[in-house]
């Protein structure tokens, strides 16, 4: 007998007896066999609290309703999940809920992926049955990247779940009592004045619109109309994969072509994009890499290219910013080239330039706003230029604020022809796509280190070792006689891991990859709401099969990299590429 295999039992649901292996929950039980229990507070792999008691059921010999979501299912349970009582129960419990609920939702961000709005509608409320009991709250709309209503929050507790369990931060928890219970960061002082380093993860779990991005539809629309102004948008890796998902597509659609096409009938100028820039960025790092093992620099280095990271460890862990790479982001890295190289080719004023970017993250909206991301201004004004400060990078859009300009624009996603790039910041990679996955950033910089140290290709351009969602991966290469161990870690509690074995000198690393979020960019702050793993793997599928199709699949083979060097940069690590594709970090306090 196999003792890992869980014992079945047997139970009724509904009139209909089932197996199910022993330990699953009663919510586990009847999904699995085809009922529909309403939830709020649940989310699986994120919390699981039974705070609201919407997913209660009958069980036959208790004195009260079950919450099934914590429940057990037992041997000869018999369940009823549809009736009087119980619908009775979860219909007052939205109806309270709804109580202290503002009646915005024509113009609330989650009109139409509202989950207490589902569930309204599911049990049929159509009216408030109860009087309001909390005072309004005032929305925190101070800082870029995730604004705060609590006027729509629900206490399920998901978002501090996903802080605290996922991401290691506790930026927000429980505080107060009764009608004033709410949740907030420390002493309720705005998200950005808290350690909170905007991943956006609480927004993408959160049920209602008591978390959501900072929407910025209205000013990239008022920019693209702008007869005086030059509109350019750059779009991620990840995006490709998903935002098909975020307009009513299968998850894991891949629409790179329908993309494009979509973003020009919006009526940007060009249509570019990151994937240039994230080659661009492999010829850096992978030479900074390099460069530190040849000198015996700092190590391991570790990536830079995800701005909720650069935020922990700038805050947590500012002792070790020295490991972390120079290079600014993809997303930044474009906004310098196109503000510069791009404008000047193309003869367009950078002052009216606006670079506008698609990505899968709140914190890039953060990371656009920084005082050090105005290179390409710095770089003009050297040149005589006597322009008003401007940023490399305008505005951030998420996967959700690029979906919503879709819909408000009438564009059918669906029916679109493939289109392509404009030329030169359009072209890329294989490298560059696997950017959106974690490990993508490690295989990528490894596919042109490797070749740029020892003078042909790795072997297998497929690195399946530091592919997949394990929270920690491992792997060596040998690059000319020398060992390099690296590691790939994904969501920033198991970053805290990596960083504390680096602060204590135990790290054997020569290069690390971290990325904010579950599954890397895929599962982004910024991505389709109510995220599951499966969802995560679909997305990462799309875009090594991308990958797999490519005629070209490293950084370095790049001709429109190898004319920017050429033409401009002079060479990787050169003077004009430390002046505007690397930078410096610095503690950051709350």
């Amino acid at each position: 007998m196999d003792d890992t295999k869980a014992k079945t039992i047997s139970l009724s649901i509904d009139g209909r007896e089932i197996g199910v292996p022993e330990g699953t929950t009663i919510l586990e039980a009847c999904r699995g066999a085809g009922v529909r229990i309403p939830t709020l507070c649940h989310l699986p792999g994120v919390s699981s609290n039974a705070s609201c008691g919407l997913c209660v059921v009958e069980v036959e010999g208790a004195k009260s309703l079950v919450r099934s979501c914590v429940q057990a299912a037992a041997p000869g349970m018999r369940i009823r999940t549809a009736s009087k009582r119980v619908m009775e129960a979860r219909r007052t419990v939205v109806e309270l809920l709804l109580a202290n609920h503002p009646d915005d939702c024509l113009s609330c961000l989650r009109n139409g992926s509202c989950e207490l709005q589902a569930a309204a509608e599911l049990l049929g409320v159509r009216a408030k049955a109860f009087p309001r009991t909390k005072k309004q709250a005032k929305p925190d709309k101070a800082g870029w990247g995730v604004m705060r209503d609590n006027d729509k929050c629900i206490l399920c507790g998901r978002c501090v779940a996903v802080c605290r369990e996922t991401q290691s931060v506790m930026a927000i928890d429980f505080a107060g009592r009764g009608v004033n219970s709410r949740v907030a960061p420390f002493l309720d002082s705005p998200l950005s004045e808290s350690v909170c380093v905007s991943c956006g993860q609480c927004t993408v779990v959160c049920p209602t619109g008591a978390l959501t991005e900072r929407d910025e539809t209205d000013e990239v629309f008022a920019a693209i109309n702008d007869p005086e102004l030059t509109v350019v948008v750059q779009t991620a890796p990840a995006i490709r994969a998903s935002l098909g998902e975020a307009l009513g597509m299968e998850p894991g659609s891949l629409v790179t072509g329908k993309m494009a096409a979509a973003l020009r009938r919006l009526n940007f100028d060009k249509v570019f994009d990151t994937q240039f820039s994230a080659d661009l960025t492999i010829m850096e790092e992978g030479s900074e890499l390099l460069k530190r093992v040849g000198e015996k620099g700092t190590l391991p280095m570790i990536t830079s290219c995800s701005p909720g990271w650069i935020s922990f460890i700038e805050t947590f862990y500012p002792s070790l910013l020295p490991h972390v790479s120079t290079c600014k982001s993809p997303q930044q890295m474009f906004g310098s080239i196109a503000k510069t190289f791009w404008a000047e080719k193309a003869g367009v004023d950078p002052s009216k330039l606006v670079v506008v970017s698609i990505m899968p993250c709140t914190a890039k909206k953060y990371e656009a706003k920084r005082p050090e991301m105005r290179g390409a201004w710095e770089w003009w004004k050297d040149r005589g230029r006597n322009d008003s400060p401007y940023f490399d990078v305008d505005f951030a859009l998420t996967t959700r604020e690029l979906a919503r300009m879709i819909r408000r624009a009438g564009i059918d996603f669906e029916s679109l022809p493939a289109e392509g790039f404009d030329d030169p910041l359009g072209a890329s990679t294989g490298a560059a796509t696997i950017f959106g996955s974690t490990g993508g950033v490690m295989e990528a910089a490894l596919r042109t280190a490797y070749e740029l140290a020892v003078g042909k290709p790795l072997p297998s351009l497929d690195l399946e070792a530091v592919r997949g969602f394990d929270g920690i991966k491992e792997a060596s290469v040998d690059v000319a006689g020398t060992t390099l161990r690296v590691a790939v870690a994904h969501t920033l509690a198991n970053a805290r891991k990596v960083l504390d074995g680096i602060a204590a000198g135990e790290s054997p690393y020569a290069f690390v990859e971290i990325m904010t979020c579950p599954g890397g960019c895929l599962g982004g702050g910024g991505q389709p709401v109510a995220p599951t793993w499966e969802k995560r793997e679909r997305r990462k599928e799309a875009i090594y099969a991308e990958d797999r199709g490519m005629p070209l699949r490293k950084s370095h083979d790049n001709e429109s990299i190898k004319a920017l060097y050429a033409e401009f940069l002079e060479k990787p690590l050169g003077h004009e590429s430390h002046r505007l594709l690397h930078t410096k970090y610095a503690e950051k306090r709350a």
